[in-house]
């Protein structure tokens, strides 16, 4: 198939749903009309799914955290605008099997498309794993219809649903500003954008957070393959189809999540806090690899509830239930029945789990750990290693 011949007509759904797999789609034509609008501002439409580099624009101080923001009358359109040259299209090539009882199995070829964001200006593009999932070929369309060909997939998060992409030999593209997903409110005003080609042109949703420290099994649309994800942001801004892998933005114009899935029967969409991401995106922006942080515990998070429950000596915090043999948390000292209260002074809450302030620190990282164990409050170091799977 001719890279000309690329994606047209391309529909999907998500369930509580993040994957998207194509299914005999008609394909003919549209990178050719893609490509004849290069150079050109045109609608692009939301479906269905080891140098330095400059990050001058990858995170901006403000004045006041970002999150205590509120949109104002006009204000929605504004900052949408202001984050759009930062959301792109991605696009997937995808080869598929299809079977028939007179001629056996036949391959053919289908696209996909979701939703990215440009995260340094010479091309580092943040997205969902589910959205390149199988893809052959990959594309990215940027807001102004500029078509880029070259793009390749660099690493993927180990336990979420994330994936890094590079765009070659890309220079001055527009990152977003990433926020601070841990001081994060129930309540808090936001804004989910999505960039894909499909059914629905460019979309811009509003409404508010609805949740913090969600946990989700998500599915692709046939129920048969599903995935497990944990400290989800929970909105009733909607994240249609295609909105995968774009963006959830406070009223500063921040990013604090990445669009991930969608519950159809509930109305309600899903979101990674972008604070887990940052330490494996610090780490390729520095070192040009993707490594995940890993401390060696396997925890449960602790709420009013559960510590009732279960009579814990504290409302809050992580719940150690096993440590990794040979761990960073071994090596420190972390014992089975911790409780881990804080990591580097920041308090384990809802919006601030174990796992999403471990995720913003780097390999080789030492942090502050506060422990209660048996009453007493105890304070030790850990240096992170990476994550093997």
């Amino acid at each position: 198939m001719k890279e000309a011949e690329i994606i047209n007509d391309i529909s999907k759904t998500e369930n509580i749903s993040k994957k998207q797999k194509p299914n005999g789609l008609a394909i003919a034509g549209l990178i050719v009309a893609i490509l004849a609008l290069i150079g050109t501002c045109f609608n692009t439409y939301v479906l269905y799914k080891n140098e330095r580099h400059n990050t001058s624009s990858f995170i901006q101080e403000f004045s006041m955290d970002g999150n205590s923001a509120n949109f104002t009358e006009g204000s929605v359109a504004e900052v949408a605008n202001r984050v759009s040259d930062s959301v792109v299209s991605i696009v997937t090539e995808v080869k598929t099997t299809s079977y028939s009882f007179f001629y056996g199995p036949t391959e053919e070829t289908g696209a996909a498309a979701g939703t990215g964001v440009i995260v340094s200006s010479d091309g580092y593009v943040l997205t969902n794993k589910h959205v390149i999932d199988s893809a052959t070929k990959i594309y990215v369309v940027l807001n102004d219809g500029t078509v880029y060909k070259e793009v390749s997939l660099v690493g993927t998060d180990p336990l979420n649903d994330v994936a890094f992409l590079k765009i070659e030999n890309a220079t001055d593209l527009s990152p977003a500003t990433l926020g601070d997903s841990k001081t994060i409110v129930v309540g808090q005003q936001v804004i989910a954008i999505g960039n894909a080609l499909g059914q629905y042109q460019n979309t811009v949703t509003s409404g508010i957070i609805s949740g913090t420290g969600r946990e989700i099994t998500a599915t692709d649309e046939s129920y048969q393959n599903e995935e497990t994800l944990v400290d989800m942001i929970q909105t009733d801004a909607a994240i249609n189809s295609g909105n995968s892998g774009g963006p959830l933005v406070n009223a500063a114009g921040e990013v604090i999540g990445l669009n991930t899935a969608v519950s159809s029967g509930n109305n309600i969409g899903f979101a990674i806090p972008i604070s887990s991401i940052k330490g494996m995106l610090n780490n390729l922006l520095k070192n040009g690899e993707v490594k995940r942080a890993f401390a060696g515990v396997v925890y449960s998070n602790i709420n009013a509830a559960t510590a009732l429950e279960s009579e814990l000596d504290s409302s809050y915090g992580a719940y150690v239930s096993s440590v990794v043999k040979g761990s960073p948390a071994a090596s420190a000292g972390i014992k089975e029945k911790d409780i881990i209260l804080s990591v580097d002074g920041i308090k384990i809450g809802a919006s601030t789990s174990l796992g999403s302030l471990l995720g913003e620190r780097t390999v080789g990282e030492t942090v502050t750990l506060v422990v209660l164990r048996d009453g007493e409050t105890i304070t030790t170091e850990l240096t992170l290693a990476e994550y093997k799977e």
